[in-house]
């Protein structure tokens, strides 16, 4: 539920006044400490923009939303330090620039002890990514890499006795898919599987989950008239039947995460869960971007939402509920690429609601730390207050 900003009643008298604005603030307090019934989503927080709150604003805005978990592409400490004792779970990352020197030990070590150790366990550090969507570019030796940096900050880990808390992955496009029509004959791309198939080894040996983004919304952008609009929104629709397993998808995301499950399992493993690192949908795009508006940005996050809510599995996985991050809290407006790219957003920078699917959230007009302060200047103005009336 959204937090109102408090109102201004009629001219009162000094003290009462005073009074009654710091009881205002102080109720309003334990909303913003923890979250309460939580939704079991998860936002990814970017910040390749030069227009956004400060990280204690959004610390506020996220547990406004009830949101329980958010995922980083760095490990910003003062996004970890703005979220301390509030309950919310983090991804962080390593990013791509930086894999490469996790292969020294030492170096994956000091990166655990400075930016992993110190926040635990006030802010709930569960997963570390090691990279971003590496075998979507060309850099072979960022692939040839990425598994010796994982396990090189998974034994980080151990040394500082933290494996069990916190898992190490990686995210990875869809684009490693060779095949992924139908679920059941989901497979990884010839160039991609043989460096699959050892990171499934790690992953099954580690428990850490495999994270895949998926954008159906990419699907029907490239071809609108040929993909049912109604299929990637989670609008009613016939669904298309896998012939092989019988199973009814109606809704493109369930199919795309079936065959990546189909596809893990040729390759001999059926122990590692699958959830879904980013998906979302554009509200706003280029003339050759078809179906980027916030009406159908609005319909597919706020569908998304609704099977989250039934704790709804997939067709080959329907007691797993669907693991699910938003792409993403804000629009970022230094993105490179198209402009569907920076209109990812739930919300402005200004806390205003891009489109509305009832997750609410109130940002703050100032700091945390500035509001601490004012409770405090208020308590002296009162203190002050009192002795000079009792003086009087």
């Amino acid at each position: 539920m959204a937090m109102a900003k408090p109102s201004r009643a009629g001219p009162s008298p000094p003290l009462p006044r005073c009074f009654l604005l710091v009881f205002t603030i102080l109720l309003a307090a334990p909303a913003h400490e923890a979250v309460a019934a939580a939704l079991s989503i998860g936002i990814n927080y970017g910040q390749i923009a030069d227009n956004l709150p400060s990280p204690s604003r959004v610390s506020s805005l996220v547990r406004s939303m009830q949101v329980s978990k958010v995922k980083l592409y760095d490990a910003d400490q003062n996004v970890l330090r703005a979220f301390l004792n509030t309950g919310v779970e983090f991804v962080i990352g390593i990013g791509n620039e930086n894999v490469s020197a996790m292969l020294d030990p030492a170096t994956a070590q000091a990166w655990v002890q400075h930016h992993v150790r110190p926040y635990l366990p006030s802010t709930r550090i569960t997963c570390i990514t090691v990279g971003n969507e590496v075998f979507k570019g060309n850099d072979t030796a960022l692939k040839d890499n990425l598994l010796p940096a994982m396990k090189s900050v998974y034994g980080a880990l151990g040394a500082l006795g933290l494996q069990g808390q916190v898992n190490v992955t990686t995210a990875h496009s869809l684009d490693i898919m060779g095949s992924s029509y139908p679920p059941s004959a989901g497979a990884f791309r010839p160039d991609v599987a043989p460096y699959i198939t050892p990171l499934l080894d790690f992953l099954s040996a580690a428990r850490s989950p495999f994270l895949i983004n998926c954008y159906p919304y990419f699907a029907y952008k490239d071809d609108p008239s040929g993909v049912p609009l109604e299929y990637v929104l989670f609008q009613p629709n016939a669904g298309v039947t896998d012939p092989v397993t019988g199973l009814n998808y109606d809704n493109m995301l369930y199919a795309q995460v079936d065959s990546v499950y189909a596809a893990i399992q040729a390759l001999g493993r059926t122990d590692v869960d699958v959830k879904i690192s980013e998906t979302g949908w554009p509200s706003r795009g280029d003339p050759d971007e078809a179906g980027a508006t916030p009406q159908y940005a609005g319909i597919y996050i706020g569908n998304l939402l609704r099977r989250i809510e039934m704790k709804q599995g997939t067709p080959l996985r329907p007691a797993v509920p669907i693991d699910v991050y938003v792409f993403a809290l804000f629009n970022e407006n230094l993105k490179p690429g198209p402009a569907s790219e920076r209109n990812y957003g739930l919300f402005y920078p200004d806390g205003t609601p891009v489109y509305n699917v009832g997750l609410r959230g109130y940002l703050p007009p100032m700091d945390e730390s500035d509001g601490a302060r004012t409770v405090i200047h208020l308590f002296a103005l009162i203190t002050i207050a009192s002795i000079t009336v009792m003086l009087s």
